[in-house]
């Protein structure tokens, strides 16, 4: 939680800025608490707490701008660190395009809460987080005599953070998070493990899922067992809702005002035109109660709204913030997304699964890259082979390459099943004429 005096400390080096050389300035207070644990086997390996406690200032002075970040946070100490910051600013190019933005877009406070922070976090005890890495473990332990090693991991966190802005805006959020994740590895008749994982993750502690993430992950690896490469080719190409997010991923980072700016992305100038399926609308929801990624307000304090980022495959809008709006000459839109969710189709996994005639199941990505500028794609996949709706064969090291506007102009389905314990809240994704590369 932010304190009163250490609201008092940002506004006070707000002002001290001002005092002393700058024409704007923007600060911030920012506080952590974050806790992990891990066992690997029956045994816990790692043990981490951390706490923070910062203070981050933004200076503009005389068209340039700085930003100096210190966890000393004293007014006798911050004195000479904001004077050394204002001087080492006027050294800098100048930048003029650097400012804060209109006050007119700030979030103004209206008491609404979005519910993003469990009030019980400091009354759940070590012993109770412990217990429940350990027992992930103990779920399957000894269960398979395939098992070479089983990881748990347990971690959570409580962050809030204070801004305040030199031209009219203030205001305060905290959140927390909890997540439990576990990974497995067997051995096989060949040299390859088979490796899996499984995990939850939420914002409450009574919400987050404490037993058979183990039993899912064992699940998964023993799915594995057997992956071959399969002939190359053109697949339908099914994503579950674990993995649809990899590939809307260089999406959104092509909409950002700092590609756009730096000409740096495949969808510069094609706002309003058509770049994937009518089957696909992607939609920001930044106001979802008890969600992770919701937010009254970005980075820069610009008020959040739902808005809509594709609209049956037609562009609607990029993300810019300030300074890239300044640059371009347009008009700002917001710094970055919050939520993204789709407008759901009518089928579930199972059902999309059981309407592929021959297809490829991809439950995972082992790297690759895209070329922001063009959408050229390669990415090293993994997963079965579907034949007559049903996965047969394991698969690996097989890649998938293309052009993110074709594969996303060859979207097929959209499922109703989207995972709701991160901020990409995307289901399951149906795709036709996908080539792999396998044999």
């Amino acid at each position: 939680m932010i304190t009163t005096d250490q609201k008092n400390i940002a506004q006070w080096a707000m002002d001290f800025a001002l005092k002393n050389g700058c024409q704007a300035a923007r600060v911030s207070i920012i506080t952590a608490n974050n806790n992990s644990f891990e066992y690997r086997n029956t045994q816990l390996d790692k043990l981490h707490q951390s706490s923070e406690n910062k203070l981050y200032i933004e200076l503009f002075t005389d068209g340039r701008y700085g930003s100096f970040s210190t966890n000393r946070i004293e007014k006798n100490e911050l004195e000479s660190f904001i004077k050394e910051g204002i001087t080492s600013t006027k050294y800098l190019a100048e930048d003029t395009f650097r400012r804060l933005p209109e006050s007119s877009r700030y979030y103004k406070p209206d008491g609404k809460d979005l519910d993003l922070y469990d009030s019980s976090f400091d009354t759940i005890n070590t012993d109770k987080k412990l217990e429940i890495a350990k027992q992930a473990v103990e779920e399957i332990y000894q269960s398979d005599n395939r098992i070479i090693s089983i990881s748990s991991a347990y971690d959570d966190g409580v962050g809030a953070e204070y801004m305040i802005a030199s031209n009219g805006f203030e205001a305060e959020t905290i959140d927390s998070a909890f997540n439990l994740t576990v990974e497995v590895a067997l051995k096989t008749d060949s040299e390859a493990r088979a490796e899996s994982y499984w995990y939850d993750s939420s914002i409450y502690w009574n919400d987050l899922i404490k037993k058979g993430i183990g039993a899912k992950a064992m699940e998964r690896a023993l799915q594995k067992i057997g992956q071959q490469k399969i002939k190359s080719g053109k697949y339908a190409m099914l994503l579950d809702n674990t993995t649809s997010s990899r590939l809307l991923s260089p999406m959104i980072s092509a909409m950002y005002g700092s590609a756009l700016q730096q000409k740096n992305s495949f969808l510069l100038d094609k706002l309003g035109q058509k770049i994937a399926s009518e089957k696909l609308t992607i939609t920001d929801t930044p106001h979802l109660q008890k969600a992770f990624g919701a937010r009254w307000f970005d980075g820069e304090g610009v008020a959040t709204s739902q808005r809509t980022i594709i609209d049956k495959g037609v562009l609607n809008t990029y993300f810019i913030d300030t300074y890239n709006g300044l640059k371009m000459d347009v008009e700002p839109t917001i710094a970055s997304p919050s939520i993204i969710s789709t407008t759901l189709g009518d089928k579930n996994f199972d059902s999309l699964l059981q309407s592929i005639q021959k297809g490829i199941w991809v439950t995972g990505f082992n790297g690759g890259n895209s070329n922001s500028t063009t959408g050229d794609f390669s990415f090293g996949v993994e997963g079965f082979l579907i034949e007559n709706g049903i996965a047969t064969t394991p698969i690996s090291e097989m890649n998938i390459t293309g052009n993110l506007l074709d594969l996303w102009s060859d979207l097929i389905e959209v499922g109703n099943d989207s995972r709701n314990t991160s901020s990409r809240r995307l289901p399951s994704l149906l795709f036709n004429d996908v080539n792999f590369s396998g044999l």
